[in-house]
């Protein structure tokens, strides 16, 4: 009797572990039960959808098609304060993405670094913007970017790198100076990172433990992570009217946030030293934009990246944390700098 109580505790420990551990379906946009879809999407050849939106002079006329890749919790409708004046004036056309598994994009199970180098480059394909585009990547985005320049280098006429993820376990980082950095991060970044890239079948059970202190960036915890500039920047972003609130992550936070940090923590088989440079004969140009203040991925880390790689356009911005790109007049220099070098 004793032994078929334990038996079927030990039934009900573990289906109740395997039921915490796993993840719920998504809700695919388009599906009975799924948001709907609102916006326009292109099918990729492996059936997944990709929304986009675009901006600026049209395709046709553009001197500069510039795709987006967004950051963390983010989408392509994220508020990008480049002026009309300058679009106009330097013929840019922009194209913004939901990156797979956010807002109205299909999720990809089998997401990847290397996946996401090959959705941009079917997004441009199929929307015909021809042989070589440019590129910025935003944030935890930038994982988009080193894959483009990893596995598509051919395909670019320029990259900016703004505010850019870094991989606390890439081996070009000397010892020291990866630790001094790691050691700043709020404990509970630590932890997040640390399950992401060494237990990633764990990281939905993780984040959604209510007794786990959450990611600070997602935890009502913006000081710990946020500069004086970036506050100030949240504040007046606040203060605009907010659309669809929410949509990034609609089709379920492990689809977009937990594999975003898996994804960007994980081993990816390269780092950003086993990089070529993709314009030898100078016909385009990286760059690499990063505040001065930025406390979520610290400068120190970039300014090593441009160290090793010297053919990176390196711009260190003294007043400015990681919301940069959200101060108009450094997203105006971004793409001036991008189309003009």
């Amino acid at each position: 009797m004793i032994g078929h109580i334990a038996c079927g505790l030990m039934v009900g420990f573990v289906w109740y572990g395997y039921a915490t551990l796993r993840p719920p379906p998504p809700k695919i946009c388009g599906s009975p039960g799924g948001p709907p879809v609102s916006s326009r999407r292109l099918k990729l050849d492996d059936g997944r959808h990709l929304a986009y939106k675009e901006r600026g002079v049209p395709k046709e006329e553009a001197k500069h098609k510039i795709i987006i890749a967004h950051a963390f919790a983010d989408s392509k409708d994220f508020h990008l304060p480049i002026s009309e004046e300058v679009l106009k004036e330097l013929q840019i056309y922009i194209l913004a993405f939901d990156r797979a598994g956010y807002g109205e994009s299909d999720p990809n199970p089998i997401r990847s670094v290397k996946s996401e180098a090959f959705d941009v480059q079917q997004l441009a394909d199929k929307l015909l913007l021809g042989p070589k585009f440019s590129l910025i990547s935003i944030s935890l985005g930038a994982h988009v970017a080193y894959a483009c320049l990893k596995y598509i280098p051919h395909r670019l006429a320029g990259v900016a790198l703004v505010v850019p993820l870094v991989n606390y376990w890439w081996r070009c980082f000397p010892a020291t100076l990866s630790c001094s950095v790691w050691r700043r991060l709020p404990a509970r970044d630590r932890w997040t990172f640390r399950v992401a890239h060494y237990a990633p079948w764990l990281l939905y059970w993780w984040m959604t433990r209510r007794w786990i202190p959450s990611m600070s960036s997602l935890g009502g915890r913006a000081e710990e992570v946020f500069s004086p500039s970036d506050l100030e920047i949240m504040e007046k972003l606040a203060k605009a009217p907010v659309q669809d609130e929410g949509k990034a992550v609609q089709q379920g936070v492990h689809e977009s946030l937990h594999r975003d940090l898996i994804v960007g923590f994980g081993d990816w088989g390269f780092d950003p030293t086993d990089i070529c440079d993709p314009f030898p004969n100078n016909e385009g140009c990286v760059h690499l934009w990063q505040g001065y203040e930025d406390k979520i991925f610290p400068f120190e880390l970039s300014r090593h990246i441009h160290e090793r790689l010297p053919w990176i356009r390196y711009h260190e911005v003294v007043d400015a944390g990681h919301l940069l790109i959200y101060n108009a007049a450094h997203c105006d220099a971004i793409f001036k700098a991008l189309v003009q070098s």
